[in-house]
């Protein structure tokens, strides 16, 4: 099976599955991180094209909290590479870096390989800027959190579990996750993308307040 064909029926797969997501992590959002992440690649000059893109497009469909479970979400993964004529390696290798890309709570400092870095940067710049911003609340709607509420504090340290299930809002969310991330990117590249997106985050977080406090 051509790697060709190989893309198209993933594509297939997450847009059938998560096509019409409405927390943030629908087939656009899959889709702009691919771009990001070939783009990446490209200009480090660095990684396994197809592992990269197969990574990619796979990468939330494991994700817990799109799932039942982290079982269930690992369990819909692995059945469908086992569908596809791939090696054991390039399957063992996207399973290792969708389970690798996500920031559960800022806990997830394992060793990456060159793929995995660039996947995890291509998706992390979509959590940031104006996009960001938009997923942000949206996810945050869609869990039920407020969008600011000045009794709950910032969480500077939290586990997995805490990240996952405690009690925030989405204004409070860019201080835990989002203002992080310009300094956890892995490569250049996504260093420089990050910039201007992490100054239209303190842009809007400035007016915010200002609108919040009667300001303007």
């Amino acid at each position: 099976m051509l790697n060709e064909n190989i893309i198209h029926i993933t594509e297939n797969f997450v847009r059938d599955t998560l096509g019409e997501d409405s927390t943030g992590h629908d087939w656009h959002h899959i889709e702009r991180v691919r771009k990001n992440a070939l783009y990446i690649a490209k200009k480090e000059q660095a990684g396994d094209t197809f592992i990269i893109e197969m990574a990619a497009l796979l990468h939330d469909i494991p994700d817990a909290k799109l799932n039942t479970s982290k079982e269930a979400g690992e369990r819909n993964l692995s059945d469908f590479l086992q569908e596809l004529e791939i090696t054991e390696e390039a399957s063992s290798s996207i399973k290792t870096i969708t389970d690798l890309v996500s920031f559960k709570g800022g806990n997830n400092s394992r060793i990456l390989s060159v793929e995995a870095k660039i996947v995890q940067d291509a998706d992390r710049l979509d959590a940031i800027g104006a996009v960001g911003i938009a997923r942000a609340f949206a996810y945050g709607g869609k869990k039920g959190q407020q969008i600011y509420d000045p009794g709950l504090e910032i969480r500077r340290e939290m586990t997995e579990d805490e990240y996952r299930t405690g009690k925030s809002s989405s204004i409070n969310h860019f201080y835990e996750k989002l203002l992080k991330l310009r300094d956890l990117m892995n490569t250049d590249t996504a260093k420089e993308m990050a910039e201007e997106r992490h100054q239209i985050m303190e842009q809007y977080l400035h007016q915010f307040f200002k609108e919040w406090n009667g300001q303007a």
